[in-house]
């Protein structure tokens, strides 16, 4: 494939209202697929937002079908309903525990990649109720490789950093960001694409939860560091068409990972 379509579902994301968020994301999906996308990612924990003190009630383990039950079954279901690529972050129970997981599906409803989050948010009180995964997820996609990563992960270059030196063309990023540091937001997402010369689609929610009010500014952002497409601070469907082919076009242009000296990094 060359050019891939993408649609960023930048929604209002209700506090501890799971059925409500569902019916307004599944269509919201519907219309991506109607204007043709063939990638849509959904806002960090976009079924639930921070309701994480009732993390119990709202986690469900990962399905690798649509044919399974939870909240994971039903997201495989509208990857599988709409015949599209389907991201976005949910709460996972596992072993006990619950961590915020992106699942990534492919248009049969299959999983192809999950990432739980690796960096708690301490200003959020993360760390009390969930557990931070332990790996990077590299999915491997029609258009190339994508690293996945979630919210307070941009602020780690290394992560994005690895993920291009294992050969990732794209990044995929849900968040729940603050409009209070929306500043931040927009300069990390450019500097994460231009140093490591990749696509960064990243999808933020709007609206307020908790009386934090997240910005939005949902963005694709290319290797130039260039908006491709960019949200305001109200809800929007982002839609833009790319060739992701041209990561190779800018790598070879300016060979940053064959002039690099790590044994100096160490």
């Amino acid at each position: 494939m060359s050019q891939l379509s993408v649609t960023l579902v930048q929604m209002d994301c209700v506090l501890a209202q799971p059925a409500h968020n569902f019916d307004r994301a599944a269509g919201f999906v519907a219309e991506a697929a109607r204007r043709g996308s063939q990638l849509v990612v959904l806002p960090e924990l976009w079924n639930t937002a921070y309701d994480l003190e009732n993390a119990a009630a709202h986690a469900a383990p990962l399905a690798q079908t649509a044919d399974e039950p939870g909240a994971f079954g039903d997201f495989a279901r509208l990857a599988r309903d709409n015949r599209v690529w389907l991201a976005g972050s949910l709460l996972e129970s596992r072993n006990g525990r619950y961590y915020n997981t992106t699942a990534l599906y492919s248009p049969a409803g299959a999983l192809q990649a999950n990432y739980s989050k690796i960096h708690l948010v301490p200003m959020l009180d993360e760390h009390l109720y969930l557990t931070g995964g332990e790996k990077r997820t590299l999915a491997d996609t029609p258009w190339g490789k994508a690293g996945l990563a979630i919210c307070y992960d941009l602020r780690f270059p290394e992560l994005f950093r690895r993920y291009a030196l294992d050969g990732a063309r794209l990044m995929i990023l849900p968040a729940e960001w603050p409009r209070v540091r929306q500043a931040h937001w927009r300069t990390l997402l450019r500097a994460r694409a231009i140093e490591n010369q990749c696509y960064v689609l990243a999808c933020n929610r709007v609206g307020e939860s908790k009386n934090v009010e997240f910005g939005g500014a949902s963005a694709v952002i290319d290797p130039w560091g260039q908006a491709l497409v960019e949200g305001g601070e109200s809800e929007a469907l982002l839609t833009v068409s790319f060739d992701p082919a041209f990561v190779d076009e800018v790598r070879q242009r300016i060979p940053i990972f064959a002039d690099r000296r790590e044994e100096l990094y160490d």
